[in-house]
């Protein structure tokens, strides 16, 4: 049988760095097994706190406004149709510099989790 979810049907949450997601499809309320996926909204003039995951892989796919992202030492400017990916242990952020929401998807393996989520005062 196929693993379906319905994003209408799904609650938001604040995740661990102040991000505004809704989990389309986690292990922890899903039958899938190796990862996650979310959508993530950073409204106007706000940022995600640095932070790193110990052992996840991310992948953020940028799919309306523009930002600033912060992946170590490096900041670059991204965009809708931008994809970013972020290894393990690497210190990151997004600011949404645009006069939009920013929104994107974030893909997860192993599956997020707030127990690997560790947070930078910056």
């Amino acid at each position: 049988m196929p693993i379906i979810t319905k994003q209408k049907e799904l609650p938001n949450y604040i995740t661990k760095d102040k991000s505004s997601i809704c989990e389309l499809m986690h292990p922890q309320q899903h039958s899938n097994k190796n990862q996650s996926l979310a959508q993530a909204n950073v409204p106007i003039n706000t940022e995600t706190q640095l932070h790193y995951h110990s052992e996840t892989e991310e992948l953020y796919h940028i799919m309306h406004g523009s930002g600033i992202m912060t992946l170590d030492k490096e900041q670059f400017a991204v965009e809708a149709g931008d994809t970013i990916c972020i290894p393990p242990k690497s210190q990151h952020k997004i600011k949404n510099i645009g006069n939009t929401s920013l929104e994107f998807l974030c893909c997860c393996s192993p599956p997020y989790s707030h127990d690997d989520t560790f947070l930078i005062e910056d």
